[in-house]
C-alpha cells in the first residue's frame, strides 16, 4: 500500500453523515481515513453511504480498535489534534507529509488523556467568533486537511 500524504483520524465518531462526508473528503484529497472504535454506527449505515455518495470505493478507510493500536502501528507519524481547547492556531502550524490529523467525537471531542499525551504545540484550534462552541466535524476536517495539503503544495492534485 502506498502511504498517503496525510491521514485523517476520527476517534469514536458518532454521526454517520459526518463520517460519510469525510469519506468523500478523503477520496478527493487522497487522505487515508482511520476510524477509531467504538463507532456510533455501522459501516453499512444508509446515512453514511448517502452522505459519501459513490466515493466509498475511492477512499482508503481503515478501522482500529483503539488509538493506541493506531499509534503503535505508525509510531513515526505525528498526531496533530484539532480541538476547541487548542491554544495554537491551525494556520500557524507547519504541517508535514505523513501527519495524522486527529479529531474527537462530535459530542465529547478528544479525551483529556489523549490531549495530555500530545505536545501542547500539536493541539490546534480553528478560530471562531466569541461564544461559539464548535464547528461541524466534517467542516472542521475539511478546513484542516485543505490547510495541511495547501502547505504541502497540493501534492498529488491535478
Amino acid at each position: 500500500m502506498i502511504d498517503s500524504l496525510l491521514h485523517l483520524v476520527l476517534c469514536q465518531p458518532e454521526i454517520p453523515p459526518n463520517t460519510g462526508n469525510i469519506i468523500r473528503l478523503c477520496a478527493n484529497t487522497g487522505c487515508t481515513l482511520h476510524l477509531i472504535e467504538p463507532l456510533g454506527f455501522e459501516l453499512d449505515d444508509t446515512r453514511l453511504r448517502r452522505a459519501g455518495l459513490d466515493y466509498h470505493e475511492f477512499a482508503s478507510v481503515q478501522i482500529w480498535g483503539d488509538l493506541a493500536a493506531y499509534r503503535q502501528a505508525f509510531p513515526q507519524r505525528r498526531l496533530v489534534a484539532i480541538e476547541t481547547s487548542g491554544q495554537h492556531s491551525y494556520a500557524a502550524f507547519q504541517f508535514e507529509s505523513g501527519d495524522s490529523l486527529l479529531f474527537g467525537s462530535e459530542t465529547t471531542g478528544l479525551s483529556a488523556e489523549i490531549l495530555d499525551s500530545l505536545p501542547e504545540d500539536r493541539v490546534l484550534r480553528l478560530p471562531m467568533v466569541a461564544g461559539s462552541r464548535s464547528l461541524n466535524l466534517s467542516n472542521a476536517a475539511a478546513v484542516a486537511i485543505y490547510e495541511a495539503w495547501r502547505q504541502l503544495a497540493f501534492q498529488g492534485s491535478e
